[in-house]
């Protein structure tokens, strides 16, 4: 019999691609369940999931948090419609499993589920959790948190310690891992799925104190579609070699290659830099809800397996400091990667499998109680 499970959310890479890792691994393991995604048509959902070969509904949804009059008055207008949306959806697909990875769409579709008495699983990735998780986390038939201290702010007796959902190409053991090129010093330059403007801006200000390692670095930076041609352009002056692109694909590979990342600190990216091993320099976006990008960025810091690096404090000298250091002290370099490594959480994906398939084994226990959809769940992973 297929089970059919509901992936609610997107937005941003940071809350679609554990989505879809989850997806991967429920399918991978399961041949008969069938999943498909709900998010919204400006998301980065809307170009990834189709060349994933995942079913998009979209609805209609937006933030509240931050927005001014106007704006803020469309996304209330927008969240009764999203809602109605989302359980025409629901009963029309007669899921048995909803999955919530963040975003704007994941808030109307788990409320959906709850009203139409479907199981929730949360998935919260950040270590300071939303105010629509907190209140999601009080419906939700369980929460996932990717850090211990964010079980404070959810039911105890829903929680369940799992990490950060990554793909498995991101998941090898530290023996297996390849062996770093010796010819460069590998720095892969990262803003998120669109880019980070200051951070582009402050590797072509760097550019220059780094031509006294010329033939020995070699960076991948990826821009962003904004600023693609401006660092191109700043790149090509430079001498250096490297590797500039508005959006890495086969980002685990690019991982692996690296000697220092340097990064925005999202939850989804500091789960893969981990998984990988890797030493970063991670400058949070300092607009992120509740300055949540600074907080997951203080555990890597505090654990000598990062550095952290104020957005405010960015500049092109600063940045130079820190990659000049650390091509200088391969010792340090070593002991920050140990550190990183055991910080991982290579088995999240595998973990919040488990659980959604304990929901779904329980679902069809369940099935046959009048008022409730045959067979539904909804698992929400934010």
């Amino acid at each position: 019999m297929q089970k059919r499970v509901v992936i609610a959310g997107g937005g941003t890479g940071g809350h679609l691609y554990p989505g879809i890792a989850l997806a991967k691994a429920l399918m991978r393991q399961d041949m008969n369940i069938k999943v498909s995604f709900v998010g919204t048509q400006k998301g980065i959902e809307s170009e990834v999931l189709p060349r994933e070969g995942f079913e998009l509904k979209t609805i209609l949804s937006a933030g509240l948090l931050g927005k001014k009059s106007v704006s803020r008055w469309m996304s209330w207008v927008k969240l009764p419609i999203g809602t109605a949306q989302s359980m025409c959806f629901l009963i029309n697909k007669r899921p048995n499993l909803v999955v919530g990875v963040g975003g704007y769409a994941s808030g109307p579709l788990v409320l959906s589920a709850w009203l139409l008495r479907i199981p929730i699983l949360i998935h919260e990735q950040n270590f300071f959790p939303g105010l629509t998780n907190k209140w999601l986390g009080k419906i939700a038939t369980k929460v996932a948190i990717s850090f211990k201290d964010s079980a404070k702010f959810f039911p105890k007796d829903k929680v369940a310690l799992t990490g950060n959902m990554i793909r498995e190409d991101f998941c090898q053991p530290q023996e297996e891992l390849p062996v770093k090129p010796q010819e460069f010093f590998r720095i892969l330059v990262l803003g998120g799925s669109q880019g980070a403007h200051s951070i582009n801006v402050a590797m072509v200000e760097a550019l220059q104190s780094l031509t006294s390692k010329l033939g020995n670095i070699h960076i991948t930076h990826q821009t962003g579609k904004n600023d693609y041609e401006m660092v191109k352009t700043e790149y090509e002056n430079s001498g250096l070699s490297y590797e500039v692109r508005p959006f890495i694909d086969d980002i685990a590979e690019q991982y692996h290659k690296a000697s220092l990342v340097i990064c925005r600190a999202g939850a989804t990216t500091l789960a893969e830099v981990t998984a990988c091993g890797k030493v970063s320099v991670l400058i949070p976006y300092p607009h992120a809800a509740h300055n949540h990008q600074e907080k997951n960025a203080q555990v890597l810091d505090s654990a000598n397996a990062g550095e952290l690096m104020l957005d405010k404090d960015l500049s092109g000298e600063r940045i130079a400091k820190s990659i000049l250091r650390a091509i200088e002290d391969p010792k340090r370099m070593q002991e920050m990667e140990n550190n990183s490594y055991q910080l991982g959480n290579r088995d999240a994906t595998e973990k919040v499998r488990t659980i959604c398939m304990e929901l779904l084994k329980d679902a069809n226990k369940k099935s046959g109680r009048a008022g409730k959809i045959e067979g539904n769940y909804v698992l929400s992973c934010f």
